[in-house]
């Protein structure tokens, strides 16, 4: 693939105008700072090749510039680079089979806390972390959450950036029922979602094992009623009179739900938004830019709005970002080069341009890139600009661990509220059951 994207390429794309501008001939115009900072000195291993596994786009653009700046790196180094793009339901595996083998990808870019469940396996990659935080004006909250150890400045993973899942809603239907926008308490949501399904317009929200979606409900549920996975000295908490709430309360909210979520994937609620079934969700910008970008789908866009997630009894409201981490292992034999060129993904020059074509999907991990030009266009976009300052997390409210990303994997929160939802199990039940199978995977980390 050619190392640059064509006014004509980025159109076919689904890329606006101007964020081609933003990522391509008006490149010189860039308002990001970067700090003087001497870059870490490393020999590029002779030979090298690297092979990276990602997660598969929800932006075309996120890949096709990838790839380009893949090849930018391949031409400037000789190293030649292999992108393998990989569902998401897919990643998971693939890391586990990858880290147990101790062969495959030299690089994986897994999802949040992935380095941690993996932690042995991997290098460290402090040197890399530290002068881009000193060039690039510091990490921001999540990124230093699932970047570092637990309790400690050692970095295994480097956060790429997250996508936040605001809620999107039909502004007419909402009106329709009465609503100007989504109630931010849980009495007046429950309310709006109970119009919406009696006037034939329900809400839809993922109860599937679904890597964004499911995992993305089940921890605003919890967080929203004040119930944690752990305290903060890594104590199982799950079992807690706060997540016996959450768990009633998703029992009356459920059978406002159109039918069929217990089974969602992480496409599912863009399908029945795209076609009209449902008339709020959540979800990160894909679905808006996907709408906005086709003709026939334009008026759904133009009639839709993002707000944050209702915050219920929280302090703000609980929303987190799916973070892209990436994490080089042990059995590479060339980790100076994977490294070099996660370094050179992240500077400036590529970065930019790649932050600029996702439309907002992926919001940046570090501080200079929130002066970057898509967070100064459509207003509607402007929300997920600060998704990677959330202090809400994976694992949340503890340290995060080998464990925590066990459960993660696992669905546990997921499907304990899910159980809840479709009467397999009564809240005490579902609570008690999350609640063994948490303690099993933290026995087993000791």
């Amino acid at each position: 693939m050619r190392n640059d994207i064509t006014r004509r390429d980025a159109l076919a794309l689904g890329l606006s105008a101007a964020t081609f501008a933003a990522t391509g001939a008006a490149a010189q115009t860039s308002n990001i700072k970067a700090a003087d900072v001497a870059a870490p000195k490393r020999e590029i291993e002779k030979g090298a090749s690297l092979r990276m596994l990602r997660p598969v786009r929800f932006v075309q653009a996120d890949e096709d510039v990838f790839r380009a700046n893949a090849a930018k790196f391949t031409k400037e180094t000789g190293v030649e680079v292999k992108v393998d793009f990989v569902g998401w339901e897919d990643i998971n595996q693939q890391t586990a089979v990858t880290a147990n083998s101790g062969a495959g990808p030299d690089v994986i870019m897994g999802f949040s806390d992935a380095p941690h469940i993996y932690i042995d396996k991997l290098i460290e990659l402090t040197d890399v972390a530290d002068y881009l935080g000193k060039k690039y004006g510091g990490w921001q909250n999540l990124a230093k959450i699932y970047g570092k150890k637990a309790k400690s400045d050692s970095w295994i993973g480097l956060p790429f950036g997250a996508s936040g899942g605001p809620l999107i809603y039909r502004k007419s239907v909402l009106k329709s029922v009465g609503f100007d926008k989504a109630p931010d308490d849980l009495p007046g949501f429950l309310d709006l979602c109970k119009k919406l399904q009696k006037a034939g317009k329900p809400a839809g929200f993922a109860l599937g094992n679904a890597v964004g979606d499911g995992n993305g409900f089940a921890d605003w549920m919890m967080w929203a009623h004040n119930a944690a996975l752990l305290d903060e000295e890594g104590n199982v908490t799950i079992n807690s009179k706060e997540t016996i709430a959450a768990l009633n309360y998703v029992k009356e909210l459920y059978p406002t739900f159109i039918a069929g979520t217990s089974s969602w994937n992480d496409v599912s609620n863009n399908r029945a938004y795209s076609s009209q079934e449902i008339a709020l969700t959540s979800n990160g910008v894909s679905l808006y830019f996907s709408l906005k970008n086709d003709p026939a789908t334009a008026a759904i866009a133009e009639d839709s709005e993002h707000q944050p997630l209702p915050k219920g009894l929280a302090p703000v409201s609980p929303m987190s970002g799916l973070t892209l981490n990436a994490m080089v292992f042990k059995h590479s034999p060339y980790p100076n080069a994977a490294k070099a060129f996660l370094q050179y993904m992240l500077e400036k020059d590529q970065y930019e341009p790649w932050l600029n074509a996702n439309s907002g999907y992926w919001s940046q991990p570090l501080a200079a890139y929130a002066d970057a030009a898509v967070w100064k266009g459509d207003p509607k976009v402007a929300i997920f600009k600060e998704t990677m300052n959330s202090n809400y997390y994976a694992g949340y409210k503890g340290p995060i661990s080998t464990a925590t990303g066990a459960v993660r994997a696992d669905y546990v929160t997921v499907q304990m509220f899910a159980s809840v939802a479709t009467g397999a199990a009564t809240p005490e039940a579902a609570a008690a059951e999350a609640e063994q199978r948490c303690k099993r995977y933290f026995r087993r980390q000791k």
